[in-house]
């Protein structure tokens, strides 16, 4: 009976060592944001907007946008905003890696380095 006893404690403490010594999944990791260098924005009544930033880890955006009236499938006029910016960052290799882009009633478009490039169609 005593060894009995005796081998439950055991176990007990081998479990306990054992959970003692498991690090918790998921522990939270803590992030600081970038400090924001520069940052500008306007706001017109006509629907005309601008804004740009800068931050500290190399960041940089700037975006324009203007009101322009088109004509739908119906062949009336409707208001499409067209956009036009551009955003650059540091790869980990240290090249700025920098994306020009617009928007407007035919969609999105971007250009630069990253961007996958549209191969020729064979005729």
């Amino acid at each position: 009976m005593k060894m009995m006893i005796v081998a439950v404690l055991a176990l007990v403490a081998v479990a306990s060592a054992a959970v003692a010594n498991v690090k918790p999944e998921g522990e939270p990791v803590y992030v600081v944001p970038p400090l924001t260098l520069r940052s500008e924005s306007s706001q017109q009544p006509d629907g005309n907007y601008a804004f740009s930033f800068e931050t500290e880890n190399g960041i940089n955006r700037n975006e324009k946008g203007e009101p322009k009236e088109v004509l739908d499938e119906d062949n009336k006029p409707k208001v499409v905003v067209t956009v036009r910016g551009a955003y650059s960052y540091p790869t980990n290799e240290g090249k700025i890696e920098t994306v020009n882009y617009y928007a407007d009633e035919s969609g999105y478009h971007a250009e630069g380095d990253s961007i996958p490039k549209v191969a020729p169609s064979r005729r």
